[in-house]
């Protein structure tokens, strides 16, 4: 715990009234986890027995989807609408979670604009279009594959936006090496790599689909 009563970088951070983190880091990650593996082996499950006739790729992209949809809208929501997490008397989980990613990116405790900014967004539209795209890759929609594609440049963006701000305002937000490999960096990389794959493989599908057409009007 540093001088100014908080384990967060840079030390000159003021948190007033901050309450210190009572779960471990195990406490703390163990549920989260095990309750993103519990979603995806229920999407998994119910994808396969549904009728719905999805390929498993596509299951594997409604496992995917739903994780980040919920992952998305629980945890931006939580932030948003809990200004006083930090220094609640009686936290709950969510607020120890935050106080944990939080080593890693202070800007969360600090309630940077640009991290508020980003999280609006989120909880605006990238959490309910994420499930909306398990709803459309499980109908069978004919937008599946541009919704997909869509809510993947704005997670893109989106993490353009956090590196990119956290590089301007002075790169200095880890209270360590560790959180700044595992948390900065490691917990964000999904949401790059995935994203990426996911964008990829939804333009060419688009592509053909396009190029199918063109042969049929010909």
């Amino acid at each position: 715990m540093g001088e100014h009563g908080h384990p967060y970088s840079p030390a000159e951070l003021e948190l007033l009234g901050f309450v210190p983190q009572r779960l471990s880091q195990g406490e703390i990650l163990a549920p989260f986890l095990g309750a993103s593996l519990l979603v995806a082996l229920a999407v998994w499950l119910i994808s396969g027995r549904c009728g719905c006739r999805s390929s498993k790729a596509d299951r594997l992209l409604m496992c995917w989807w739903a994780f980040t949809g919920l992952t998305h809208i629980l945890l931006a929501g939580h932030f948003l609408f809990t200004p006083d997490l930090f220094s609640r008397e009686n936290p709950s989980y969510f607020d120890e979670l935050f106080k944990e990613f939080s080593k890693g990116d202070s800007r969360y405790a600090a309630r940077d604009n640009a991290i508020v900014a980003l999280e609006v967004v989120t909880i605006g539209f990238k959490g309910p279009a994420s499930l909306l795209a398990v709803y459309a890759i499980a109908s069978r929609k004919s937008y599946s594959r541009i919704l997909q594609f869509a809510v993947c440049l704005g997670q893109l963006y989106g993490c353009l936006f956090y590196f990119v701000t956290a590089y301007l305002a002075g790169f200095n937000f880890w209270a360590s090496p560790f959180y700044f490999w595992a948390y900065f960096v490691g917990a964000n990389s999904s949401w790059v790599v995935v994203p990426t794959l996911i964008a990829a493989r939804s333009w060419k599908k688009i592509s053909a689909a396009f190029r199918a057409e063109k042969v049929k009007t010909r």
